[in-house]
């Protein structure tokens, strides 16, 4: 059999593609979670729980993550792929400052361009 090996453009495209997807999931987790109040053992509360779209949006987005990454998994070295998937810890921290205003320390941001700079060595 022969085995298909992806180039490294491609790898890091399906990487970036599985990035936005989780962090979209737990963006969608986040809301729907905040949507569901103090935490309570109501019918009223499960019933907020299990009619939260969000919450529905958020697996459908995981499950999607999971197939994307068993595919990436199949076709390259886990030491390369999985260091990539850092490149959702810089997505999501644009989402936590964008959507959820939250404020973003220098520090942090710091560390996101180290994150960058080992992408891109990573590719190399």
């Amino acid at each position: 059999m022969i085995e298909y090996k992806m180039s490294n453009i491609i790898v890091l495209f399906w990487v970036l593609v599985q990035s936005v997807l989780i962090v979209a999931a737990q963006t969608f987790l986040k809301i729907a979670v905040n949507m569901f109040g103090a935490f309570e053992l109501s019918w009223r509360y499960f019933r907020t729980v299990l009619t939260t779209w969000q919450l529905y949006v958020s697996g459908l987005l995981a499950l999607s993550t999971v197939v994307l990454w068993a595919y990436l998994l199949k076709h390259n070295d886990l030491s390369f792929v999985y260091p990539l998937l850092s490149i959702s810890y810089i997505i999501s921290l644009f989402v936590g400052s964008f959507i959820f205003g939250e404020t973003i320390p220098l520090t942090r941001w710091i560390g996101v361009v180290i994150v960058m700079i080992g992408v891109y060595f990573i590719i190399k």
